[in-house]
């Protein structure tokens, strides 16, 4: 579940290896160009954690991050 925390929504995903992980980034990234909208990021075996705000607003949560989200969040499916 997303979480808004410091003007960034926040969300902390788990997978069963590093190859699970990689693949949900890639499809992730994708997504995210095809917005002109990209996320902060990191990734340490199995765990990716992502952070979204909008820079060009000011570093806040916009409807440009929801939309993000909610696409990250269809890729778990």
């Amino acid at each position: 579940m997303w979480q808004e925390q410091d003007n960034k929504l926040y969300r902390k995903f788990e997978f069963k290896n590093f190859s699970e992980a990689f693949a949900f980034m890639t499809r992730v990234a994708l997504e995210a160009e095809k917005m002109d909208h990209h996320p902060l990021w990191t990734n340490v075996y199995n765990q990716v954690e992502v952070w979204l705000s909008t820079h060009s607003a000011g570093d806040v949560v916009t409807d440009k991050d929801r939309q993000l989200a909610k696409k990250i969040d269809s890729l778990m499916k």
